[in-house]
């Protein structure tokens, strides 16, 4: 047999360090602004950055950090999280981000699982500090990231970030790690369950950024002044924090204020084209919009993930403020991102109605990630855009096992099973009908919950909704939708039910409205089904009490 012939190139390790160093060298006056936790707006280069991180490294090192050790941040989107982002894994440590929005008890959990060190914490967190020392007892200490001056009154003895990082010289060379050694670590929102880990590579880092810096995904540039508005302790807030250095372009870091009007007034401020976040961010920057009779002057794109992006939300980007909506699908198992709804010159040629439905869905694969979709007999299903089934995913920043399961993988003939029913197009573009788990399974046939509760955001009077699942004697299971008003909007369970027909299939239709408040959301946005099905585990609808009316026809239910 002939020996295979190897390419003569340079063995260079794709490490997360060389995105900060490629940053500081080509685009070092490019600039990272944030918005401090102490309440003024700050602002230097990626150079400066880069040699912070260093200095942070340095610091780690002294306190005896050693490589493969996890360090934790509690933090919102800010410059000294950003350090951390390189200068933790830029010296062989994980950068472990943790979601402040879980529990205490599943904080505590995921310090513990992971078996943090040292966690750095912004001092609104002070308060969660010290209820979870006590319950993390391998924890060797915990950094506030602020200064002397700032440095919070706790019951937990603290280190302070900027003295430690003031005593290093920052003359640090980033060593050549093993690519495929540990960077970052990240934790599911565990909606069931305890959280479990995702621990990702240098390598699958970097190619991450890469693929999400694709013209067909964020297309970022150096051209460019993001806003990830979507937290540094979610998925690396979809891997900007790293494309965005990989490109040169301006980063802009909004800390913990989130509101529309915050959020707004930094957007036009520093020039933003670009920003990311969940539906539940942009809901509230809309009704700001609205409510100011302001518009953009600079934003042209928007990428919106996390959860399905309504249709009426797409809509009102696009039609009243011109800003690009792009939707994206992803998860903690996948770095996140998988796919994203862009056109290509065909379908860019089709009636605007034709064009808009396809965006509605969540796209197509970048480069990077494969995807099948599976009937229960394991076997892949057609791209018709109508069969559905559960969707497969894998690639090289698809994990292929959690963190400390080293024995068991959840992978299915080596792809990834993402616990999610889709269907696939024959132009390839993945649409999400729902989650296995929130799929309404009634008179043999699946219904979507995430359709009906597009349809029911689309009236006028609807500020978001949630569609599960209610039992029912005939039919199993039939669908009950739970609405939140916009202030000041009136409207009763016929009204929305009517506004269902013609949209939806006969069979699909709702067999009742119920108004609450507020709706439960998860620590990353996402509506909290499980919460909402325990609520209302008894509710009897009324379909349930006359059967023989009930708005399903025999044929039509068994299908």
């Amino acid at each position: 047999m002939t020996a295979p012939l190897f390419g003569q190139m340079m063995d260079v390790p794709l490490t997360v360090s060389s995105l900060i160093a490629h940053a500081a060298r080509y685009h070092g006056d490019t600039q990272i602004v944030s918005r401090r936790i102490e309440g003024d707006i700050h602002r230097y280069t990626y150079r400066e950055c880069e040699t912070r991180a260093k200095q942070l490294a340095q610091a780690l090192m002294a306190l005896g950090v050693a490589r493969g050790e996890r360090v934790g941040t509690l933090a919102w989107n800010g410059y000294r999280h950003l350090e951390a982002y390189f200068g933790v894994p830029g010296f062989g440590a994980v950068c472990h981000t943790i979601n402040p929005r879980l529990f205490p008890e599943q904080i505590a959990y995921i310090i513990n699982h992971a078996d943090d060190q040292y966690v750095l914490f912004d001092i609104t967190f002070a308060p969660l500090i010290d209820a979870l020392a006590p319950q993390c007892p391998n924890v060797r200490g915990w950094i506030a990231l602020t200064d002397e001056s700032h440095r919070p009154a706790m019951r937990t003895p603290v280190l302070c970030y900027e003295t430690l990082i003031e005593a290093q010289d920052g003359r640090y060379e980033w060593p050549q790690l093993d690519e495929r050694s540990a960077s970052v670590l990240c934790y599911t929102s565990g909606t069931t369950g305890n959280p479990k880990g995702a621990l990702y590579s240098h390598r699958s880092s970097v190619l991450h950024a890469y693929g999400a810096s694709l013209p067909d995904a964020m297309g970022l540039s150096s051209r460019d002044a993001v806003l990830p508005v979507v937290p540094m302790f979610h998925v690396n807030a979809w891997g900007i924090p790293h494309a965005a250095p990989l490109n040169g372009a301006k980063l802009v870091l909004p800390g913990k204020d989130l509101d529309g009007k915050s959020l707004y007034e930094l957007m036009e401020a520093e020039g933003v084209t670009c920003a990311a976040g969940v539906p539940t961010v942009w809901l509230g920057l809309l009704a700001h919009l609205r409510a100011a009779g302001v518009r953009f002057s600079t934003l042209t794109r928007t990428v919106i993930g996390g959860s399905a992006c309504p249709p009426a939300m797409l809509r009102a980007f696009e039609d009243e403020y011109g800003v690009q909506v792009i939707h994206a699908w992803g998860m903690t198992e996948m770095s996140p991102l998988g796919t994203l709804a862009k056109l290509n010159w065909a379908q860019s040629q089709r009636p605007l109605e034709a064009q808009r439905a396809q965006l509605e869905k969540q796209g197509r694969v970048i480069y990077g990630v494969d995807m099948k979709i599976v009937g229960p007999d394991g076997k892949e299903l057609p791209w018709d855009g109508v069969a559905f089934g559960d969707l497969h995913v894998r690639g090289p920043w698809v994990i292929d096992r959690y963190f400390r399961q080293e024995s068991g993988t959840p992978l299915v003939d080596g792809w990834f099973p993402t616990g999610d029913v889709a269907t696939i197009d024959p132009d390839g573009f993945l649409h999400i009908t729902d989650r296995t788990k929130d799929v309404i399974k009634s008179g043999g046939e699946w219904i979507s919950s995430i359709s009906l509760e597009n349809v029911a955001v689309a009236h006028p009077a609807v500020a978001e909704a949630a569609c599960i699942a209610c039992a029912h004697p005939r039919w199993t299971e039939r669908p009950l939708i739970v609405a939140v008003l916009k202030p000041g909007a009136t409207l009763t369970r016929e009204e929305l039910l009517a506004f269902f027909v013609g949209k939806v299939a006969k069979w699909w239709m709702p067999d009742d409205v119920v108004f609450i408040n507020e709706l439960p959301h998860t620590a990353t946005g996402k509506l909290l089904k499980l919460k909402l099905r325990e609520q209302f585990r008894d509710y009897v609808l009324p379909t349930a009490l006359d059967t023989d009316n009930c708005p399903l026809g025999e044929n039509e239910a068994n299908r």
